[in-house]
């Protein structure tokens, strides 16, 4: 196997209402079975996930959060808004959103959004806005392309952030192994891949924070377009989750 990598370079500053689709076949060629990954922050801006603090109404509940964790209780209230479970308060609110995604303040971010008092929230339904980049890009190029939405994230016992996959489309979240054989013959029992953030966590590199990020990505190559897909593959059942059900009991 063999893959290139590539940025798409001059992305304007987006704007709600911009088609990232076509943007993205206006900018660069597209080839078949291309992966195109795209940033969770500009997928927001284009579907108007942005939120004036000042426009929050703050319950008790968010005030008593935030004396905790010394954040703005307008803050805390989004995240409470966007989310379906608590699991952590304190240092930090690690929170399971209504889609089933668990972290850190629910995906809201304060970076890379124009004005102080604007924060930016996740895309409401992430497979669904992978799918409509997706289908734009057939529709203009004829091409079927998969699409990796990403965000980046934290990790439990190692230090530094790395980019997640929190959208698909056009490629399933994990390559099973199991029942496949190792070099000597043993049949592999615990082998299941997360290769869509495998993805985004390379696409990162390529992406970069801050200032200078470039909020698209190509990668060509790897040839693992398979027409259904959703990032619900990656959320660990609820029956397996030990790590959630320490949290809760811990909070007893």
């Amino acid at each position: 196997m063999k893959a290139t990598a590539f940025t798409v370079e001059d992305i304007p500053l987006i704007k709600p209402g911009y088609d990232i689709g076509k943007l993205i076949c206006e900018k660069t060629g597209i080839e078949e079975h291309d992966i195109v990954v795209v940033s969770s922050t500009i997928v927001s801006k284009s579907e108007n996930r942005i939120l004036k603090l000042c426009d929050i109404n703050v319950t008790h509940e968010a005030q008593t959060i935030a004396k905790k964790n010394h954040n703005d209780p307008r803050f805390v209230q989004a995240v409470l808004d966007q989310s379906e479970e608590i699991l952590l308060e304190m240092p930090f609110l690690l929170v399971r959103m209504k889609n089933g995604s668990i972290c850190v303040n629910a995906g809201i971010d304060h970076s890379n959004v124009d004005g102080h008092e604007n924060i930016l929230l996740l895309p409401d339904s992430p497979d669904e806005s992978a799918k409509r980049i997706k289908e734009t890009i057939f529709t203009i190029t004829g091409k079927r392309v998969s699409v990796v939405i990403t965000d980046t994230n934290g990790r439990a016992f190692r230090m530094g952030q790395t980019g997640a996959a929190v959208g698909i489309a056009g490629i399933k979240a994990t390559r099973d192994w199991r029942g496949t054989t190792d070099l000597f013959g043993r049949i592999l029992e615990v082998k299941n891949e997360a290769i869509v953030d495998e993805i985004a966590g390379f696409s990162n590199i390529l992406m970069g924070e801050g200032n200078g990020g470039t909020p698209i990505a190509i990668i060509r190559g790897l040839e693992m377009f398979y027409e259904p897909g959703t990032i619900q593959e990656l959320y660990r059942p609820e029956n397996e989750d030990v790590i959630s059900k320490a949290l809760r009991y811990q909070s007893i």
